[in-house]
């Protein structure tokens, strides 16, 4: 009896890692990259999918069923839109960013039953698989698609009833909503200028097997080590300042190393910020995080206005450090 309680528990935490990789993957392969490149980055032609993907968010928390089947509902939208891509027209766009922005919420409130060790693996997981994929052809992305939401789908059925009970609270840590959002338009930003810039481009410059080994350092180096609310805002504003600039030093080696990290340690700490509250609230969340945030920084990249980011920069390193200071303050005058 026991050994079969074991074995059910085993299934389910895998079924629950690969349940989120594949789905992170599928957001990372298809809707952020593929879908975007396909349609050589016209915002007008791809507006359908981000605007389902609101809505779809919106409509996650007020649809009057089980979880589960929101879940297995949106995941068929999601398979049958596999099934024509790249050919979308624009309803189907629109379907495809509902059902990803319906998912994305319910993703996240399935993490409450993920412990630290089955989170550091789903992200592991679906950064590895991403970064080697990223060179594969856009347009031949279809079986990874339909491939991916049915590993998801699969999943889903085997996924476990209960939250954790324990999710590190004697460690947690609540980031606001502003500076989860900037941390995402940083990282849309340098991050889609890089992928369409010709003269540095780390994906197709060789370095996956680098990529990859600090997006995994910085998921887990997030989990072990606790710092301060404070620090961990400067630490990660300044690994982006680092990153824009050996972007526009053209330092490709170790450009591979510190954006992969800083990428993988602040998804760490905005999951485990917002895996906390309720599913209406992931659901705005979701909203500025994954769609209006991510947005600014695919246009900012569209229009060449990469140079002016450092300035966001620059203006929030100040602005933490002039809070530490008026804390210190408080503190010796306490």
């Amino acid at each position: 009896m026991q050994k079969l309680n074991l074995q059910k528990i085993t299934l389910q935490k895998l079924a629950l890692i690969l349940f989120i990789s594949s789905e992170l993957c599928y957001y990372l392969l298809i809707a952020q990259t593929g879908i975007v490149e396909y349609f050589s980055s016209n915002i007008f032609t791809i507006a359908p999918l981000p605007i389902g993907g609101i809505i779809g968010s919106f409509l996650t928390y007020y649809m009057r069923i089980s979880n589960r089947n929101k879940i297995l509902l949106f995941l068929i939208f999601q398979l049958i839109m596999s099934f024509f891509y790249p050919n979308l027209s624009i309803l189907m766009l629109f379907i495809l960013g509902l059902s990803v922005g319906a998912l994305a919420p319910l993703l996240i409130n399935e993490l409450k039953k993920a412990s630290l060790i089955d989170l550091g693996f789903a992200l592991s997981i679906s950064y590895v698989v991403g970064t080697f994929l990223f060179n594969y052809e856009a347009s031949l992305r279809g079986n990874l698609a339909t491939g991916l939401t049915l590993l998801t789908l699969i999943c889903s059925e085997f996924l476990p009833n209960k939250n954790k009970k324990d999710i590190n609270n004697k460690n947690y840590q609540e980031f606001s909503l502003l500076a989860m959002v900037l941390w995402v338009f940083l990282d849309s930003a340098l991050f889609e200028t890089l992928s369409r810039d010709i003269s540095i481009s780390i994906w197709r410059d060789g370095y996956s097997l680098e990529i990859a080994l600090f997006h995994i350092i910085g998921v887990f180096t997030a989990l072990k080590y606790q710092i301060s609310k404070n620090q961990k805002e400067l630490f990660i504003s300044i690994l982006f300042a680092l990153s824009y600039l050996f972007y526009f030093l053209e330092e490709s080696f170790i450009l591979s190393l510190v954006y992969p990290f800083v990428i993988s340690y602040y998804n760490v700490v905005i999951l485990q910020t917002i895996m906390k509250k309720n599913i209406r609230i992931i659901s705005i969340y979701m909203i500025f995080i994954g769609w209006i945030a991510s947005g600014a920084g695919l246009f900012i990249a569209l229009e060449n206005l990469i140079l002016f980011v450092p300035i966001v920069l620059l203006l929030i390193v100040l602005k933490i450090l002039s809070t530490q200071q008026n804390q210190k303050k408080e503190f010796n005058y306490a």
